[in-house]
């Protein structure tokens, strides 16, 4: 039985509007690097991003083990401080396990949980509802629905996702496919703060009800990302576009040249953020036909 919406679940809320950065996880020799992880966050906060995601599929999250989730988490946790409000992924394609995960994201901390679309397995749009619903109920930490179809090949209909509007402690989206007019309609007809999971038309997003962006370029450019997106909130979201394609558009594209987190993590290391630009297999880094036009890209954009 769906509930009222969430009390939580407006386009005011701190916790998940504005700028987050969906944190890579970096490595080396095959662990964790916690020194580069140091680094990187130390940038996103001098950056004044609004929040962090931790442990979400940018981060890697097949390949890690859950220890290392929970520890990856305890760890931004102890460098943030309060400053920023920390989103934990906790999705899977199997709902009890995304109920376990969601539930130990409450106990660390964590400000809301990012849980994605079930992958892989396909379930019907009664199996999304019923799957959300059990994850939103089974903790009262708030839970941002992830739609990504790229990824995850089945979708959430408009249909499912105002019926999981209703559902208590469901608060956000974050909608991932790019299409404005689908998000324009999730923000007339739901109270659900929407997000963008897509840089490239996030802030035209903005521009038709988006209050918030998970980003990945914003690894890269935390300040001009989150001033970008204020100027898109406060109704210029045409200007503010323009000013992101005429200088990043290029960057933005190549990013996603192979698999993200590969060219954002090399991307990072050109710029001396992380020490190596290594990932977890099956993910390998970036192809050497793809670097040259990065470097340009970090060049255009004044990063390097």
């Amino acid at each position: 039985m769906t509930q009222s919406p969430h009390p939580s679940s407006t386009t005011t809320n701190p916790a998940w509007s504005g700028v987050l950065t969906a944190l890579v996880t970096p490595f080396w020799s095959g662990e964790i690097d916690w020194d580069s992880l140091r680094k990187l966050v130390r940038t996103q906060l001098d950056g004044g991003v609004q929040g962090l995601v931790v442990g979400g599929t940018t981060a890697e999250s097949p390949t890690l083990t859950a220890d290392e989730k929970r520890k990856l988490f305890e760890f931004v946790k102890s460098e943030v401080a309060s400053a920023v409000p920390l989103v934990m992924g906790t999705g899977s394609n199997s709902t009890a396990e995304t109920v376990q995960a969601t539930r130990a994201a409450k106990e660390w901390g964590a400000a809301a949980a990012l849980v994605v679309v079930p992958y892989y397995n396909k379930p019907p749009q009664r199996g999304l509802v019923a799957h959300f619903r059990a994850v939103a109920q089974a903790s009262d930490l708030p839970v941002i629905l992830y739609n990504v179809p790229s990824r995850t090949i089945t979708a959430l209909s408009l249909e499912s996702i105002v019926e999981l509007s209703r559902v208590s402690g469901i608060v956000a989206i974050k909608e991932a496919s790019g299409d404005l007019k689908f998000g324009e309609q999730i923000a007339k007809q739901t109270q659900l703060l929407l997000s963008s999971g897509d840089d490239g038309t996030a802030l035209a997003l903005a521009g038709v009800g988006g209050r918030g962006v998970i980003s990945v370029i914003s690894h890269l450019i935390p300040r001009e990302f989150a001033e970008l997106f204020k100027l898109a909130v406060g109704g210029d979201a045409a200007t503010a576009q323009r000013r992101f394609d005429e200088k990043y558009s290029g960057l933005n594209s190549h990013l996603y040249c192979e698999a993200n987190p590969i060219p954002v993590k090399y991307a990072l290391w050109k710029m001396g953020i992380i020490r190596s630009p290594e990932l977890r297999l099956p993910l390998m880094e970036l192809d050497p036909t793809h670097r040259n036009l990065m470097d340009q890209h970090l060049r255009t954009g004044g990063l390097l």
